[in-house]
């Protein structure tokens, strides 16, 4: 079965300032590499899959620096960030992030829990597949996390805190 289609009415960056209308919470995916080496990535793609059980999915681009080490992980985090935390997102989202000042404990696998998260998801990496120039990633949550704050938003290519209505 061909998934080819030919091609949309409408340019790539059209694609793009679209789907930047949809506002998404802001998380930092994080693991540890089989060399002990921790790894975190700025996620805006992260979704609910299944209650049960319970499953998780986030994507990262095919050309990622950092896509070796979390297609081979047996654990990740998904760590929801507070608007507090918008550093934390400006950090994750350069390549070659450390973590030497960045407060956090070890998890599930040694997947690094970021300190005050708004939430957390402790995952088992169950599967991942490729679909275009990404690939997704599915985690069944073992644990998870949550407090109290503000959560840190993303529409349009800028970050936001939320204002009640």
């Amino acid at each position: 079965m061909s998934h080819a289609s030919p091609p949309p009415p409408f340019s790539s960056q059209d694609f793009r300032l679209a789907l930047g209308m949809f506002a998404t919470g802001v998380t930092v995916v994080s693991t540890r590499g089989e060399d002990g080496q921790l790894l975190g990535v700025t996620v805006s793609s992260f979704n609910s899959v299944s209650l049960s059980p319970p499953l998780v999915l986030w994507s990262l681009g095919l050309q990622s620096r950092r896509l070796p080490t979390f297609a081979t992980c047996s654990h990740f985090a998904v760590n929801v960030l507070s608007a507090a935390q918008v550093d934390l997102a400006r950090h994750f989202a350069q390549s070659g992030a450390t973590w030497d000042t960045v407060p956090h404990l070890a998890g599930l696998g040694g997947a690094p829990v970021l300190a005050d998260s708004l939430a957390v998801f402790e995952c088992a990496r169950r599967s991942q597949h490729t679909e275009g120039d990404h690939l997704v990633f599915i985690g069944e949550v073992q644990r998870c996390t949550r407090h109290s704050g503000t959560p840190l938003l993303y529409q349009g290519g800028q970050f936001y805190t939320e204002t009640p209505l």
